[in-house]
């Protein structure tokens, strides 16, 4: 099996960040420890000196053991109120699989 990386960058809505990650932030922390199958999770703000997060002001990677665990994660609902919650507040959002 082929192991899958899930990258997702967000920008906030202006005024949303703060109370955003404060309840998204430790729910995503919280799924690498309940949703079988992601091997590990990083998340938090940039730390590159080069400057080109062209407005993203998070992101999180998560490394998933195959595609079927990262196609299971998908639609459970952990994983689905999480996602609406960055939705809510979000302005963009860019999600790369690899």
């Amino acid at each position: 099996m082929t192991s899958v990386t899930h990258v997702v960058l967000v920008s906030w809505r202006s005024g949303r960040a703060a109370v955003a990650e404060a309840s998204i932030r430790p729910a995503l922390r919280a799924l690498a420890n309940t949703i079988p199958g992601i091997s590990s999770l990083v998340e938090g703000h940039s730390t590159s000196p080069e400057g080109l997060e062209d407005g993203h002001d998070y992101g999180f990677v998560v490394t998933f053991d195959s595609a079927d665990a990262r196609d299971s994660y998908l639609p459970d609902p952990r994983h689905q109120a999480v996602a609406d919650e960055i939705g809510r507040n979000a302005q963009r959002i860019v999600v790369f699989d690899i």
